[in-house]
């Protein structure tokens, strides 16, 4: 294993370990694009995505003979009746030139582009070129999300992917979605509900990033909280075969509860080793699961249940909130938190009102592209900038002398106000200070 391959898998395992850390340093904002990594389940219920297939080349080492590798995934998730959600590419045989890295670094498959599945046998991977399994995916009652087109990357990322030729702006960010969003929906009737980032690389050349294209596309976007390993080659496949299994064995041992509402990771490829433990590793880890009472649903089964990273469903609020979020008002912080108790500011009730749908978020790339700012206290940078402008041009809310005081907390009077124009009837001022939750259940009320 290359040094690169090293310090790739040890940033991956301090990222896991001090997240609760970087997450609590993290300022966030509320978003029409939430980060869906897992959601607050009392049930035993999980999501397994796989990443980067179709894949129709057989396991190495082979399993069942030359049988398709996701193949083998999906008679390994009918056994147990798992439902898989599929962060399937389209075709990557556009990705040349290029030459092909060093076998165990990031470069394996190309230096310039990703290949799947593999180097010059782009012929054997993607929708485009698997439209069998493609079929059958669906057919077993799976779910198919976005991992792009092309899987090039949104953006630069230097430090690991330094000989990358990423996408060059925004525009081509959602064109390369938007492919095979048409893609799907035209050959198979489908519409895609979330998408991955290619390596997770979010920021693009011109100032924007992957959760502006995936407002524009009405996406989500699909993280995953547990690593489910297979991806990062160890010595022998016998060890990376058990290191898909055994943290899921640790985890249940602990707690038997603590994998409720998880997001588990997965590959339905090879890893940078050429080798693809899944095929003999997902059995385990469904026979440890279904052993302590799990199930394995897709995601958006799983967001159906609980949209909320942070709220459950027998919490007072679920309720409102899941009913304002399903009319598409952006109630939710990007970090998929609901967060009830924040007091509400000025911009995120713009947010709230103005923040959804591709109107919006078209607006905000023409900000930023624009150096455009809506009020004189709000940067063309800020997160609330596209919905402030829209709710000034509407006049449901007002700039003092040009400021919009967007950190300004909102009065219960002014909230009513607010509301009374924009939902057409009268809202009962909720009482005391004006919090998330008195607000979301307020508005609940008039739709």
């Amino acid at each position: 294993m290359s040094l690169v391959t090293k310090a790739i898998g040890c940033a991956k395992r301090l990222k896991h370990r001090f997240q609760d850390e970087i997450k609590a340093r993290t300022p966030v904002y509320l978003s029409p694009v939430r980060r869906i990594e897992r959601v607050a389940l009392k049930e035993r219920v999980v999501a397994m995505t796989f990443d980067d297939g179709p894949c129709a080349l057989p396991a190495n080492p082979p399993r069942d003979g030359d049988k398709p590798l996701t193949l083998c995934i999906l008679e390994t998730l009918e056994k147990y009746g798992a439902r898989g959600t599929f962060d399937v590419v389209g075709d990557t045989s556009k990705n040349y030139p290029d030459t092909v890295g060093r076998e165990g670094t990031a470069a394996w498959g190309g230096v310039k582009f990703d290949h799947y599945p593999d180097f010059e046998k782009d012929a054997f991977g993607g929708v485009k070129a698997c439209p069998q399994l493609t079929a059958k995916i669906l057919e077993g009652g799976h779910e198919i999300t976005s991992h792009t087109w092309a899987h090039v990357l949104f953006g630069p990322k230097p430090l690991i992917y330094g000989n990358r030729d990423p996408l060059k702006n925004i525009d081509e960010v959602i064109a390369d979605l938007k492919k095979m969003d048409d893609y799907m929906r035209e050959n198979y009737g489908y519409n895609i509900r979330l998408s991955r980032p290619p390596h997770y690389v979010d920021k693009t050349y011109d100032g924007l990033s992957s959760y502006d294209a995936y407002a524009v596309m009405g996406y989500q976007y699909l993280a995953a909280e547990f690593d489910g390993a297979g991806w990062l080659p160890l010595s022998t496949y016998e060890a990376e075969v058990e290191a898909m299994w055994k943290p899921v064995e640790r985890a249940l041992k602990a707690d038997p509860d603590s994998m409720c509402g998880q997001i588990i990771f997965q590959k339905d490829g090879y890893n940078m080793s050429r080798r693809s433990p899944v095929a003999h590793g997902l059995e385990k880890q469904l026979e440890l699961l279904y052993g302590s009472g799990y199930r394995v649903v897709t995601v958006s089964q799983l967001l159906d249940m609980c949209p909320f990273s942070d709220v459950f469903p027998d919490s007072a609020v679920f309720a409102p909130a899941k009913k304002l979020l399903e009319h598409g008002l952006c109630v939710c912080y990007r970090d998929n938190t609901l967060r009830p108790g924040n007091i509400l500011t000025r911009g995120e009730l713009a947010m709230m009102l103005y923040g959804g749908g591709e109107k919006s978020a078209r607006r905000k790339i023409e900000l930023v592209h624009k150096r455009e700012k809506p009020a004189r206290d709000v940067s063309f940078k800020y997160p609330y900038a596209a919905a402030r402008a829209q709710a000034l041009k509407s006049g449901e809310m007002k700039a003092a002398h040009g400021r919009f005081m967007p950190e300004k907390a909102v009065t219960p009077l002014e909230f009513a106000d607010i509301c009374k124009i924009h939902f057409g009837c009268e809202i009962m001022p909720p009482v005391g200070t004006l919090t998330h939750e008195k607000a979301i259940t307020a508005m609940s009320q008039v739709l």
